[in-house]
């Protein structure tokens, strides 16, 4: 299914992640799957969140460069191969090019969710409902 992602682009520098989190802390949200990735002058820190909406207010008023996407969240088995047949090789297979991946336990249910971000989100979200 499909769900909508706060991408936060922070300095590389001590304390701007402490930044992000203070952000989000002062109206409750909390966050369910965190990335971040890291490039020479900036990081992405993406997230899914139980209030994106407010989350982005809330961040770009703190004065952080922030951008909402659809990504789509799959439900995969925590098994040896897991990931690999429920969610690389159907998108392969379909053709749909896998442009990041991030996974995360799900706190109220146990379950493992990957997040993905394709170049087709309607024909990944078809595959990976089916496997």
């Amino acid at each position: 299914m499909r769900v909508k992602q706060v991408s936060v682009f922070v300095e590389n520098k001590p304390g701007r992640f402490m930044a992000v989190l203070e952000a989000l802390e002062k109206d409750k949200i909390n966050i369910h799957g965190l990335s971040v990735s890291e490039a020479t002058d900036i990081g992405i820190v993406r997230m899914i969140l139980t209030d994106p909406d407010k989350a982005l207010a809330d961040l770009k008023r703190a004065g952080f460069t922030v951008r909402m996407d659809w990504v789509v969240s799959a439900e995969l088995p925590d098994v040896p191969g897991g990931l690999l047949r429920h969610v690389a090789r159907p998108l392969s297979d379909a053709g749909v090019n896998l442009l990041y991946l991030y996974v995360y336990t799900d706190s109220t249910t146990g379950k493992t969710i990957a997040i993905v971000k394709t170049d087709d989100l309607d024909k990944a979200e078809k595959v990976l409902v089916r496997n």
